[in-house]
């Protein structure tokens, strides 16, 4: 029989096994998928197993291993959950690209319309030949059989007409065949290297899967690898001897041995006299040198602190922190640099003190401490400090996010050159209900702030503050959860990358963490449960309407490296005259400074000019307002993307009645979703939480430029 070749079949082999491909791909979701689900059983099998550790006996010199066992355990599951979130990230990735590899087929199948086409033509013309050929054939015999036999030369005659007319169907046949094969071949080449095209970058794309999927299984191995080198070394650092001295420690019932018992004659004399001298002589007299020898004995009586129960005593309390803020002080800046390590030794000092008196007072004492901010500018910037509960040390917020939601955070960013942003508002009542039995889901936010001043063209006097703030958000269905469980799971969580961070202050009303940690990459905290749900409870019967409940857990100050830590470079220029001033701001978007570089959105750039300006020229175009005798650019998005890789100049030309102009402090505002200047990021740790959303921004605080 003839061969696909011959039939020209090639077009339906290629396009079928391109349409093979998507099976692949959903094959291996599935098996992706699969791998998940055996993974997540096994930790929730292995998390089942820590639990029972915890609770084996806690009695006798053994009792300390069941700690070990159960602290490894734990962080077993923990390797396996974390690699069920590797694999499920990238089951999403598998998907869009089944979703974007369907799209692709259906293209392609368009524009091999044509060939399809071509390939039916040649095929209904390759049979019509054959057929045509078999029939002139036929006819050519039948003639010279006749002709052989004799037979009479009108039945000759008869028999070449047929043959002739076979002969030029045949021939014309062939032409036929040749223009069809031609333009077969043409685009049944330009077709096969399509599909060749394709296979070969599906291919690439799923060998990028697998090694995504290698990659996930290999640092899984490394985890575990690790875990069990750190269970090996907890195990021979448990001595028989430790353990015997923990028990000592632990059960002892002192380190004398109590003296002899000898026998002591009875004295009648002092038998007979009754107690009631005893009583003189061993309690009311003071002249008893015995009484010399004993201990004396103290009654403790301590008041707790009374609440705060209104405007009078935060008033009071205000007061009290002012005089005693009033006897911390700093030698007054004399530079720009000691201004801003003034304000912030004076931030911190002051955001201590709010931590320990559970009252808002950081706002009113920075306007007491820098009523101007040193003529930097004539607007005071507030802190924004959030609300907080009269006898609690954190912040009750709007929530932060719908836990349950996939979505980015419902959230109002006031971005004003006075204002940092803030996160989040709540978008009604809540559709979670959750069981003491589901894991529980937890959101989280870091918001940084990046503070700069540039000085000039010149980059080693770029002065760098970057902060941030660390919050979790609980819904308000894992109240109900805790106050009905004695023993909630305790809420552990990883904060990782944290390299790049100063100095972090955590919520030591609400956290605890092992100060003996020596990875320099990471720092392990976990709640005080009991803390956490007075916290809750307290909020929620302050605001029961609120869906979800914010917690300041901890604030960090991110180390930075000059201008290389700068989102977005500045340089400016001033020409001033008594007629004119020029203007020129270069920036430059500077993706080292991020982890993953992202857009800076909303950016604008303030700049005052004195001098009574009566006309402005500017590239790109700028809003010159008269009453506050500013000018104001607002520039799309900067990026690697954009023009120039994110790097442009800013120019303008102020015409002036009453010139020159004094050379003044630029201020710039941006922000980006996404990602933060630190890196740093957390890892829930342990069973019986989730981390539904992990939300990142960072904005700029005071950014400015002077020349």
């Amino acid at each position: 029989s003839p061969s696909d070749g011959e039939k020209n079949n090639g077009f339906d082999v290629l396009y079928h096994n391109m349409k093979h491909g998507q099976i692949s791909s959903k094959e291996l979701t599935d098996f992706i998928r699969e791998r998940a689900t055996i993974e997540e059983v096994y930790a929730r099998s292995m998390t089942k197993l820590a639990k029972s550790a915890g609770n084996f006996s806690q009695l006798g010199t053994f009792a300390p291993v069941w700690d070990v066992f159960k602290t490894s355990t734990e962080k077993l599951a923990s390797c396996h959950l974390e690699l069920v979130r590797k694999l499920q990230e990238l089951i999403k990735d598998v998907q869009k690209y089944v979703d974007d590899q369907a799209k692709v087929h259906k293209k392609t199948k368009e524009e091999v319309a044509s060939t399809n086409g071509a390939v039916q033509t040649i095929q209904t013309t390759g049979v019509a030949l054959q057929k045509s050929k078999e029939n002139y054939n036929a006819k050519t015999v039948d003639q010279e059989r006749l002709r052989k036999e004799g037979a009479t030369q009108r039945e000759v005659d008869k028999a070449g007409v047929k043959a002739k007319k076979a002969t030029e169907a045949y021939k014309g046949l062939v032409e036929k065949y040749a223009t069809a094969k031609s333009e077969f071949e043409q685009k049944m080449a330009e077709t096969a290297q399509k599909f060749q095209n394709i296979e070969e970058s599906h291919i690439v794309h799923m060998k990028d899967i697998i090694q995504s999927y290698a990659q996930s299984v290999d640092e899984t191995h490394v985890q575990i690898g690790e875990v069990h080198t750190e269970f090996l070394g907890n195990m021979e650092n448990t001595s028989v001897e430790s353990l015997i001295q923990k028990l000592a420690e632990s059960k002892g019932t002192g380190k004398e041995r109590p003296g002899p018992i000898e026998f002591e004659e009875c004295n009648t004399a002092i038998a007979t006299e009754g107690k009631s001298h005893t009583h003189s002589n061993s309690f009311y007299s003071s002249s008893d040198s015995e009484d010399e020898d004993e201990p004396r004995k103290f009654r403790v009586e301590i008041k707790p602190v009374a609440p705060n129960n209104g405007t009078h005593q935060s008033r009071a309390t205000i007061d009290e922190l002012k005089a005693s803020i009033g006897n911390i002080s700093l030698s007054p800046p004399t530079t720009v640099r000691q201004f801003l390590d003034y304000i912030y030794l004076e931030f911190f000092t002051l955001a201590i003190y709010s931590t320990l008196y559970g009252v808002n007072v950081l706002y009113p004492l920075l306007l007491v401490k820098f009523p101007g901010l040193c003529g930097l500018s004539n607007q005071v910037r507030p802190f924004s400090p959030p609300k907080t509960l009269s006898n609690a040390s954190l912040s009750l917020a709007a929530p932060l996010a719908r836990a349950e939601s996939s979505s980015s955070l419902s959230s109002t960013a006031s971005l004003s050159a006075s204002n940092t942003p803030t996160v989040g508002t709540s978008r009604g009542p809540s559709p979670v209900t959750l069981a003491s039995q589901d894991a529980l889901p937890i959101a989280v936010a870091f918001t940084e702030s990046v503070n700069a001043y540039f000085k000039g063209a010149d980059p080693t006097k770029c002065i760098v503050k970057i902060t941030g703030d660390m919050t979790l958000s609980f819904p308000m269905g894992i109240i109900k959860v805790f106050t009905s469980n004695p023993s909630p799971a305790v809420l552990t969580f990883k904060l990782k990358s944290t390299s790049k961070l100063e100095q972090i202050l955590p919520n030591q009303t609400l956290l605890f963490s092992d100060p003996s940690q020596s990875d320099t990459n990471t720092k392990d905290f976990w709640f005080n449960m009991q803390a956490l749900t007075s916290y809750l409870r307290k909020a929620s019967e302050q605001n029961p309407a609120a869906s979800y409940y914010n917690v300041d857990i901890l604030k960090y100050q991110v180390s930075s490296n000059g201008i290389q830590s700068t989102p977005l470079n500045l340089a400016v220029y001033w020409k001033c005259t008594p007629t004119t001033t020029d203007l020129r701001l270069d920036y430059r978007y500077n993706p080292e400074s991020m982890l993953y570089p992202g857009p800076l959105s909303n950016v604008q750039v303030l700049v005052p000019v004195d001098g009574e300006v009566i006309n402005m020229q500017s590239l790109p175009n700028a809003v010159w307002n008269s009453e506050l005798n500013k000018s104001l650019w607002k520039l799309s998005d900067i990026s690697e993307k954009s023009d120039n890789e994110g790097s442009g100049s800013l120019r303008a030309k102020f015409e002036l009645s009453d010139g020159p102009s004094t050379p003044t402090t630029l201020a710039v505002q941006f922000m980006s979703e996404g990602s933060t200047l630190s890196g740093v990021d957390m890892e829930l740790l342990g069973a019986g939480y989730r981390l539904s959303l992990n939300k990142k921004r960072f904005a700029t605080g005071r950014y400015m430029a002077d020349c």
